[in-house]
C-alpha cells in the first residue's frame, strides 16, 4: 500500500505532543527534533562546502520551544566542530535549557550575525502568527545565505501558509513529528521538507497529499476484457469559433488521459481537424452515450441551457472557465445534484462564484463552497485544494508553477474527465488529474534539460502520455 502525505494543524499537533510528554522524559522530544535539525544542517553545510568541522552556523532564535530547538541544535552542531553563532531575539524569553547547553558546547550569543555558511531560523514555531517582529524582518532581510527553517518558515502562518508580511523564504525546512498544512499550501517558502520523527502518535489528517505511486498504480488501463465502450467514454463541450484552441486542448487532453472514447459535442471543426479519432456530433444531443461530461472552455457564457442539459443528467460532469461564469449567475443549476459534479476555478472565478476571495485560508473556502453546493471543488493554483463533503481534503503541490500558462486549466478539464468516465471518484479523479497535469507541465519545461524554460499549453498537454508512463513506473518501483 502506498502511503499518502499528511498534514495536521496546529491543534492536532499540540494535542500528540501532550500526550507524547505523558509516556517520554521531559526535554527528550526537544533533543530528537534538535538532533534530527542538526543532522540536516550537517548534510547542507557539507553540500554547500565540502565539509563540517570548521565551518560556520549561524542562528536566528526566538522564544520558546522553536527557539530551543535552534540552541540545542547548535549546541550538537559545536561538538562535531562547528562554529555556531547565535542572535537572541527574545533574550528574556530564550528556552532556559537550550541556551545553557548552547554556551556550554561553546557556542557564542551575538548582537549580529558574522560571516556564515548557512542559517538556522528558529524564531517562531506552530505558536507564530502573523508577519516577522520588525528587529527580526531587519535581521532575515541582511541575510544572504541558505536557511533553514526549524519546523516551518517563520512569519508563515502554519494552518493556512498566508503571508501578510514579511516572512522567511527557506530553502530548507526541517518539521518535527507530522507535516503541517503549510507544507503544503506555502511550499514556495518551504523549500526542501524534511521530516524528523519525534515519536506522536497522530490522529485522522485534516489534508492529504497522493502519492504519485498512488496515482500510477490506480490509473486506468484497458484490461483484457475492455473495449472503447467499458474503459469509459468522455464527452466534451468545449471551444467554439471564436476560441478554437480551448477545444482543441480540452478534447486533446481527454484523448491523451484514456484509451476509450472521446465524444465531442459542439461547432468547433479545428477538433476534428487535429482529432481525427475524436467522434463529432453538432450538439449535445446528437452526442450518443458518454460515461461523464466535460462542459466549459471556450464555449462561450451564453451556453446556459447546454450546461442545463448536462446537469440534467445523471452523468459525473466537470465544470471549467465559461461554464463556472454561467454557473455563478444560476448556483442552482448544481445545488442538489445527486450525481458527481466538479468544479475548477481559478481563484478569480472562485471570486465570482461566492463573491469573495479564497484568502487567506485556501482550504477552509474551498471546503465551505464544497459542503453549501453538494459538490467537488479543485481550487487552483501552485497548491491546488479539492475537497469534496464528507471525505478528507486533498492537495497537491504541483513542485513549481510552469503550467501558469493560458490554456493549462482547459488541459487540466479534459484530463479529469477522462478520469471520471473510467469511473474513477470524483476527489481522487481530480488530485490525480492535478498530479499527472504538473508532471506533465514540469516535464515540458524541462525536456530533457536541468534548466527549465516557460511552456505553452501545447507542449504541457503533448507531455500528458509520458507523465502517466512515469507515475505509473513509480508503481513498479514502490512495490519492488
Amino acid at each position: 500500500m502506498v502511503a499518502r502525505r499528511d498534514y495536521f494543524t496546529v491543534d492536532q499537533v499540540r494535542a500528540a505532543e501532550a500526550e507524547l510528554f505523558t509516556r517520554v522524559p521531559d526535554g527528550v522530544p526537544m533533543r530528537r527534533a534538535a538532533f534530527g535539525l542538526a543532522r540536516v544542517v550537517a548534510d547542507e553545510v557539507r553540500s554547500r562546502t565540502g565539509g563540517v568541522v570548521g565551518r560556520s552556523v549561524g542562528l536566528l532564535v526566538g522564544s520558546g520551544d522553536n527557539g530551543g530547538d535552534g540552541l540545542w541544535a547548535g549546541a550538537m552542531l559545536r561538538r562535531r566542530g562547528v562554529a555556531v553563532q547565535a542572535v537572541l531575539l527574545n533574550p528574556e524569553r530564550a528556552h532556559a535549557h537550550g541556551l545553557s547547553a548552547f554556551r556550554q558546547a561553546g557556542g557564542r550569543v551575538v548582537d549580529r550575525l558574522g560571516e556564515v555558511d548557512v542559517v538556522v531560523d528558529a524564531i517562531v514555531g506552530i505558536s507564530g502568527k502573523g508577519p516577522l517582529r520588525p528587529a527580526a524582518a531587519e535581521v532575515v532581510a541582511a541575510i544572504d545565505v541558505p536557511i533553514i527553517s526549524a519546523d516551518l518558515p517563520s512569519g508563515v502562518d502554519p494552518d493556512t501558509g498566508a503571508i501578510d508580511g514579511p516572512a522567511v523564504r527557506a530553502d530548507v525546512t526541517v518539521t518535527f513529528g507530522s507535516y503541517k498544512p503549510v507544507h503544503a499550501l506555502a511550499p514556495a517558502s518551504c523549500g526542501r521538507i524534511i521530516l524528523v520523527p519525534i515519536g506522536l502518535q497522530l490522529p485522522s489528517p485534516t489534508l492529504s497529499q497522493l502519492d504519485p505511486a498512488e496515482v500510477g498504480a490506480e490509473w486506468p488501463v484497458p484490461g483484457p476484457f475492455d473495449d472503447k465502450y467499458t474503459q469509459g467514454v468522455t464527452g466534451v463541450c468545449a471551444g467554439s469559433v471564436e476560441y478554437p484552441g480551448a477545444g482543441v486542448l480540452c478534447t486533446g487532453a481527454a484523448v491523451a488521459a484514456t484509451s476509450g472514447m472521446v465524444r465531442y459535442a459542439g461547432s468547433d471543426i479545428e477538433v476534428v481537424k487535429r482529432l481525427p479519432e475524436v467522434v463529432a456530433a453538432p450538439s449535445i444531443e446528437q452526442t450518443g452515450r458518454v460515461q461523464a461530461w466535460v462542459f466549459g472552455p471556450g464555449v462561450g457564457t451564453d451556453k446556459r441551457d447546454d450546461l442545463a442539459r448536462v446537469l440534467a443528467t445523471d452523468l459525473p460532469v466537470i465544470i471549467d472557465a465559461d461554464g463556472l461564469t454561467i454557473l455563478s449567475h444560476e448556483p442552482d443549476l448544481v445545488r442538489g445534484r445527486q450525481a458527481p459534479t466538479v468544479l475548477t476555478p481559478h481563484a478569480g472565478e472562485f471570486a465570482r462564484l461566492t463573491g469573495a476571495s479564497p484568502d487567506p485560508d485556501r482550504v477552509a473556502a474551498v471546503r465551505a463552497l464544497s459542503e453549501r453546493w453538494g459538490v467537488t471543488v479543485l481550487l487552483k493554483g501552485r497548491a491546488t485544494i479539492i475537497a469534496t463533503p464528507g471525505e478528507p481534503t486533498l492537495v497537491n503541490d504541483a513542485g513549481g508553477s510552469w503550467a501558469a500558462t493560458a490554456g493549462s486549466g482547459d488541459v487540466l478539464a479534459g484530463i479529469i474527465g477522462a478520469l471520471l468516465a473510467a469511473g474513477k471518484p470524483p476527489t481522487w479523479a481530480a488530485a490525480a488529474a492535478a498530479r499527472t497535469h504538473a508532471l506533465a507541465a514540469n516535464l515540458a519545461a524541462h525536456a530533457g534539460e536541468t534548466a527549465g524554460a516557460p511552456i505553452s499549453a501545447t507542449p504541457l498537454h503533448t507531455h500528458i502520455r509520458p507523465a502517466i508512463r512515469l507515475l505509473r513506473e513509480l508503481t513498479s518501483t514502490a512495490t519492488n
